[in-house]
């Protein structure tokens, strides 16, 4: 209780700079981890062959958009569980746990589910190529299969953000990404009686790993001794507090199904250059996944910080806070774009050591969209601002514009309708994060 005390005290009254810090560092770590789930996947399979990456590159942006459609009811949940442990009401923190917990549940059972039964239709309408296409419908069932634990274990995450207890989710996935190293291997190349399952196999070794760390988080929210405690009973559905979540989340869901239904659209538009491409746009993109880390552990920070300070009716304070961390999130994404400018062709040559046609693309794509990376800092903090405050509609509204108006036709034209090709794809990102 003591530890509670203070943490809140510093949240709502101590130094904006150091409750940043003291928020954003294990979220900045958790996430580096958790990034390591994507980054084993990718090393293993870049073993495989550029046809390997290209089914996993084309299968991600398909499981991304079905994850998204449903986190908007976590992101409302971790909205108002900020906002509610701000003002001090820990009964209602239980209570928008439980809730989550319920709509998390049945909704990832039911996109996943779908998103099972529609693989080799939505496979087929991205025109992946024959030698991509076992791979990428194997590694995209098993991912659907395992999507429930992925929700649970995101919502627990958000949920310990919100209020501020972010050291244990860094714990748990400590462990898990270990045993996911392990796991890559044997499941992708097999080990005496285990056979190898080539591309399968990575998305199992992340199934296996995530089931376990969900498993842990709910553990976590029944025993009770963090802040949150879980109770049986409070798991019937509440419909005033559905209907309120719903029409919070359901704005943000749209935002997040359209950033993923956006990489489908890049996706459709760089698979019609071929597998090269394709593959050259899976690692830079697992690179760029991977230097936004730090800016989205900082707008976690700033979102927890504003959500408890508006909570507390410190306005004034969450206004302070939004500012200073747009101002960190910009410099912090400008100086990894710098970084990756100079060392682009060693990033992608971690990946795939072997084909010098792919780190030349790769290196290339990078180099071109690196030195807007400024632009991602900026509007993640933002977002996250708008997320905090309850205001889900603007953050909508961001997405709907900087994607569907300005980078696909652009892309599209780029690449179809001028001397540049490929590299007309490339250029739609760093002129859309300006």
């Amino acid at each position: 209780m003591e530890t509670v005390k203070r943490r809140r005290k510093l949240f709502l009254e101590g130094p904006i700079v150091r409750a940043l810090v003291t928020l954003a560092i294990p979220i900045v770590l958790g996430n580096v981890l958790q990034a390591g789930y994507q980054l084993t996947d990718a090393f293993w399979v870049g073993r495989l062959g550029a046809s390997a990456v290209a089914a996993v590159s084309v299968s991600f942006p398909v499981t991304f958009l079905v994850i998204a459609m449903g986190s908007g009811l976590a992101i409302a949940g971790a909205t108002l569980a900020a906002q509610y442990m701000g003002a001090g009401r820990q009964d209602m923190v239980d209570h928008v746990t439980a809730q989550t917990m319920v709509m998390v549940a049945i909704t990832s059972a039911v996109l996943g589910a779908l998103g099972y039964g529609l693989s080799p239709y939505l496979l087929t309408l991205l025109g992946v190529a024959s030698d991509v296409y076992a791979g990428a419908l194997g590694f995209m069932r098993v991912s659907f299969v395992g999507i429930i634990f992925v929700f649970m274990y995101a919502m627990f995450q958000a949920l310990m953000r919100a209020i501020g207890q972010t050291k244990l989710p860094l714990y748990i996935v400590s462990g898990t990404v270990v045993l996911n190293f392990i796991l890559d291997p044997l499941f992708i190349f097999g080990w005496g009686p285990t056979p190898g399952l080539g591309v399968m196999g990575a998305a199992l070794a992340t199934l296996v790993t995530q089931a376990l760390a969900a498993l842990i988080g709910m553990g976590i929210f029944l025993r009770g001794r963090h802040d949150i405690r879980l109770r049986w009973r409070a798991l019937v559905p509440d419909p005033p507090y559905i209907r309120r979540a719903f029409l919070l989340g359901f704005p943000a869901s749209v935002e997040l199904s359209t950033r993923g239904l956006g990489l489908i659209v890049m996706s459709f538009l760089v698979a019609s250059f071929g597998t090269l491409t394709l593959a050259a746009y899976g690692v830079g993109s697992t690179i760029l996944q991977v230097v936004t880390i730090p800016a989205m552990g900082l707008s976690m920070a700033v979102s927890t910080l504003v959500g408890q300070n508006i909570g507390a009716g410190n306005v004034a304070r969450a206004s302070r806070i939004a500012l200073l961390g747009t101002l960190y999130g910009f410099g912090v994404l400008s100086l990894a774009g710098i970084v990756a400018y100079i060392f682009a062709p060693l990033f992608v040559a971690f990946f795939i050591p072997h084909d010098r046609d792919v780190i030349a693309e790769g290196a290339s794509f990078i180099r071109i969209m690196c030195l807007a990376w400024g632009g991602i800092g900026i509007q993640l903090c933002i977002v996250s601002v708008f997320r905090a405050s309850g205001n889900m509609l603007i953050a909508m509204v961001i997405a709907l514009v900087s994607q569907w108006m300005i980078q696909f036709p652009m892309a599209y034209v780029l690449s179809e309708h001028t001397s540049l090709q490929a590299h007309g794809l490339w250029w739609s990102f760093p002129v859309t994060n300006i």
